[in-house]
């Protein structure tokens, strides 16, 4: 299977995009839409659209991201780019609830239900959130990194710092590891990773967006940074040593490193404090996910059915 190339880093602000139920809990007005159909979801949106929508599990972590654009700190700054399937009319409750909450949020997709994932391109999108699932895989099939939000808390405590974790393996790095251990089991992996210590990594679809979070923070002096990111993985000695070398090639900080050889990830990132964790194992997502905001990454070798390790 022919891997999707990963686009290059374009020069300018962390472009984000986010689908409208990721950002609000639409819960009740997307039942009617299943339930009753597309006539009664327009009207009920219609009648609505002065109503101001609940925050979705995604919503802290945008309300953060957009915060860093406040101070008078010169970096490459942070865009959010709404992405819906509603209509320009239905969306209007959107961009209502948007103007409510001060989210300087200046661009939109309104889509009518067709694919979003065509425009990530033309609007240089680092990052895709969204809560529909082809939409996820279209845009990591075509290079760009990409998250299902999975249900979880939208009202967690806020520690000041945007703080990002990420795991190892088909995120932030390649599944070509993953692959041996699938395929081998964990002596052949311990035993490539070993042999290929001082071989950096390839970069995974969520390389540019570690690297991109890396430029902002490195405006800040490191004993006051405004963001915090860590690394947290199922690997453990002496997987642990070609990871580190991998991120000091690329030259990137990562503020945390946890490396849990197989330990449940959610009571850590818990006490990390994330605001949102990625993950392309749906077992550490479920664990994750009741404690913090978490997206499901599906790529690589553990969605194509073969296993639940990291």
């Amino acid at each position: 299977m022919k891997k999707a190339e990963i686009y290059p880093l374009k020069s300018g602000p962390l472009v984000v995009a986010i689908s409208s139920r990721a950002l609000f809990d639409l819960d009740e007005s997307h039942r009617i839409f299943e339930d009753r159909g597309i006539d009664e979801y327009r009207a009920y949106q219609t009648r609505h659209e002065d109503d101001i929508l609940k925050p979705g599990v995604a919503f802290p972590l945008v309300r953060k991201l957009l915060r860093l654009n406040d101070d008078a700190v010169e970096h490459p700054g942070v865009e959010v780019i709404l992405m819906s399937r509603n209509s320009a009319d239905t969306g209007l409750r959107i961009f209502n609830t948007i103007e409510h909450h001060g989210l300087n949020i200046e661009r939109a997709v309104f889509t009518s239900g067709g694919s979003r994932s065509r425009y990530l391109s033309s609007l240089g999108v680092h990052l895709f959130l969204s809560t529909h699932i082809e939409d996820v895989r279209s845009t990591l099939s075509n290079g760009h990194a990409s998250a299902l939000i999975l249900p979880g808390v939208s009202d967690r405590p806020d520690s000041g710092q945007l703080r990002i974790a990420f795991d190892g393996d088909a995120v932030l790095f390649g599944d070509e590891s993953e692959r041996i251990y699938q395929a081998e089991g964990l002596e052949a992996f311990a035993e490539n990773e070993r042999r290929e210590a001082m071989q950096p990594l390839s970069g995974g679809p969520f390389k540019p967006v570690l690297k991109t979070l890396h430029e902002i923070q490195s405006a800040y002096p490191a004993e006051d940074n405004p963001i915090r990111t860590a690394l947290v993985t199922a690997r453990s000695a002496p997987a642990h040593k070609r990871v580190i070398l991998t991120l000091r090639e690329w030259g990137i900080r990562i503020d945390e490193a946890l490396f849990l050889g197989g330990k449940p990830k959610g009571p850590f990132l818990e006490a990390f404090g994330a605001d949102i964790f990625f993950d392309d194992q749906k077992v550490h997502c479920a664990s994750a996910q009741t404690r913090v905001a978490t997206g499901h990454v599906p790529h690589g070798v553990a969605n194509e059915g073969l296993g639940t390790r990291d």
